[in-house]
């Protein structure tokens, strides 16, 4: 029995992934062997000895201190694609915004009252400072062609507008499914050729204000900016002087601060992004079928911090070894369990960066003397048996 605890509500449609026999789910526990999180911030957070991993229902992990969990042996999973079609959706709706000043229209027709006279006629009088183009037949750029990308690209095509897509790690499933007459290229031709650019890049401190003065500079006059993956993917300071300017034609952002606030140029939309009840929903679903898997089995499918592995169930015993990506470990490894006797029946490996994780199908059980060897082994974070 393993016993879950959720930081932040959780779709009842996710938690019935995780079934009461097997699992006992809980808002308040000391010790869990896994963790549903969505927004709580656990960078301050005291992890018990039992915690072996942690799903994240969404696609940000900024809120989980991801190098303290690999240290310690503890997988993070994220919910790549879940929310996808949600942010695709407020997307087309972010190009509207940014074409036709729909909010100050909106917000001048609010505050309009009888003693300013006729409405209608105001509005017929008034309608014109609110003119904005269409978006059909114009350049729209789009960085980072993942899961919300390629929705996105697809849809501005059937829309009407030439795409253009940048990626440097473009998998080929996305590849796949991308529309044929989405033109992928370089950044710099995304700068020169787009009237609208959509970020949709993780944050990293590669991409972390890469639409600064510099890259602005390259893009063309009036360029109108989407940014609905992270906050920091923007300058706010060269943006703020781009729109004063009329380089930057409108600048949507669905990650408000103090400093974007108000200004003009600006729409603020407040992260809305994967805020509807079928993208909740789908994520809860992927993220406690991660945590039930790893659990369960020991494959690892969606991590962040860890390589991800998965191998069909053999043997009598399985292993699933977190350790650092260092020469020597398999061979140590297999030296210790063979001194046993222990038959290795099926095994893979697989490195992410500094960590790897290493899965062991033996045709019997293993001796607490040997397993304790194993642990021993410099370079080992965590073993466990999984029955």
């Amino acid at each position: 029995m393993y016993t879950i605890q959720t930081l932040n509500k959780i779709s009842p449609l996710g938690l019935n992934q995780l079934d009461e026999k097997e699992f006992t789910v809980t808002d308040t526990c000391e010790n869990p062997d896994g963790i549903l999180v969505r927004s709580a911030d656990m960078h301050e957070m005291a992890f018990g000895t039992n915690l072996r991993a942690i799903a994240r229902a969404g696609a940000g992990t900024n809120n989980i201190p991801l190098d303290k969990c690999a240290e310690a042996g503890i997988v993070v999973f994220n919910t790549p694609g879940a929310n996808a079609n949600a942010v695709k959706e407020l997307v087309i709706c972010s190009l509207m915004l940014a074409s036709r000043n729909v909010v100050g229209g909106i917000e001048w027709v609010s505050g309009l009252t009888e003693a300013d006279g006729d409405v209608e006629k105001l509005v017929e009088k008034g309608k014109s400072k609110f003119v904005g183009p269409e978006i059909m037949g114009k350049n729209l750029g789009v960085i980072g062609l993942g899961a919300v990308g390629v929705k996105v690209a697809n849809a501005a095509v059937k829309l009407g507008m030439n795409v253009y897509g940048y990626d440097p790690y473009l998998s080929v499933q996305n590849a796949l499914v991308l529309d044929s007459s989405v033109k992928v290229v370089d950044l710099k031709t995304i700068y020169e050729m787009s009237d609208y650019i959509t970020v949709h890049s993780p944050l990293l401190p590669s991409t972390k204000g890469m639409i600064n003065e510099a890259s602005i500079s390259s893009m063309r006059y009036g360029v109108r900016i989407i940014n609905l993956a992270r906050g920091g993917l923007v300058d706010d300071e060269d943006i703020l002087v781009a729109l004063e300017s009329g380089k930057v034609a409108r600048y949507v952002t669905d990650f408000p601060n103090n400093k974007l606030v108000g200004k003009p140029g600006v729409v603020t939309i407040p992260h809305l992004g994967a805020s509807t009840p079928e993208s909740e929903e789908n994520c809860a679903i992927m993220a406690a079928q991660e945590l039930r898997e790893y659990l369960n089995t020991g494959n690892i499918r969606n991590s962040v911090n860890m390589p991800n592995v998965e191998m069909p169930r053999t043997g009598a015993a399985r292993l699933g070894i977190i350790h650092r990506n260092i020469p020597k470990m398999i061979s140590n490894i297999s030296t210790l369990l063979s001194a046993e006797g222990a038959n290795i029946e099926n095994m893979t490996n697989k490195s992410r960066g500094d960590y790897a994780y290493t899965l062991i199908d033996l045709g019997q059980e293993i001796s607490e003397e040997t397993l304790s060897h194993v642990r021993a082994l410099e370079g080992v974070l965590r073993l466990r048996i999984i029955k």
